[in-house]
């Protein structure tokens, strides 16, 4: 068990950068994770995290056999990488999870742009709920390896295969389902299609919306029905309106 407590030391400048830059996160192909929850999650969808990163008010009672990798920081260096206010006491570092080898999806979520990082999480999370096999991020969408995303995501991150930089327009012409766009001027309501093939929801920009190069070849535009005095939903509730409708009537079969 290594203690660290000087900000010069190398490695807490590696951490560091691991927790600021989604440059640095892209070059060395990791990030950070924080909590028992997300470390838990890791272990039991992949296998054991590079390193296991404790705070010394933490350290004590939480080592167990299997954690000898872990490295311990002082209280005052671990509140510098901790992403919340009150530290959680563990931190682990994890390579990017690799893919399973590209296949046709059957369920799947095409991501224009999403800017905020808790949006994004949260709607990783909505889909692996909801049994999405594949989520593609366009290159505009916000780092889904940040500490904020991978919170909000909950584990979504370790059992959805992610497919980053992804050309959405060329994936939804190419998709052999329904591609299913949401629209305040939708032609349709969603409740009247059959979601029970192949789909692909498409979801766009917090403010913009779903571009129009990409609504051009959605198979389909629908709203959905909002008898209430507002006049629209939050990108990460109608999303999930729409995956868990699609969970109903498969299960309505």
């Amino acid at each position: 068990m290594k203690l660290i407590s000087s900000r010069d030391n190398p490695y807490f400048k590696t951490l560091r950068k691991l927790a600021d830059s989604p440059r640095q996160r892209r070059m060395a192909g990791k990030t950070l994770l924080d909590g028992w929850h997300l470390v838990d999650a890791y272990r039991q969808a992949i296998g054991e995290p590079e390193t296991l990163i404790l705070s010394q008010s933490a350290a004590d009672g939480h080592l167990a056999a299997g954690d000898a990798a872990a490295v311990v920081l002082s209280d005052g260096l671990f509140a510098e990488l901790s992403p919340v206010k009150t530290p959680t006491g563990v931190l682990a570092v994890i390579p990017f999870p690799v893919p399973v080898a590209e296949r046709t999806p059957e369920f799947c979520l095409l991501l224009e742009d999403v800017q905020d990082p808790g949006n994004l999480g949260s709607l990783l999370r909505s889909a692996a709920a909801a049994g999405c096999d594949t989520a593609y991020l366009s290159t505009n969408c916000a780092d889904p390896w940040s500490p904020k995303a991978l919170r909000a995501g909950m584990g979504a991150h370790f059992v959805l295969a992610l497919r980053e930089r992804a050309g959405l327009a060329q994936i939804a012409a190419a998709f052999p389902g329904l591609v299913v766009a949401t629209s305040l001027t939708g032609d349709r309501s969603l409740y009247e299609l059959d979601l029970t093939g192949a789909v692909a929801f498409v979801v766009g920009n917090e403010g913009a919306g779903i571009s129009e190069a990409l609504q051009a070849v959605a198979s389909q535009r629908v709203r959905i029905p909002m008898p209430g005095a507002v006049e629209s939903l939050n990108a990460a509730a109608a999303t999930a309106i729409c995956l868990f409708e699609r969970v109903r009537q498969i299960q309505s079969k």
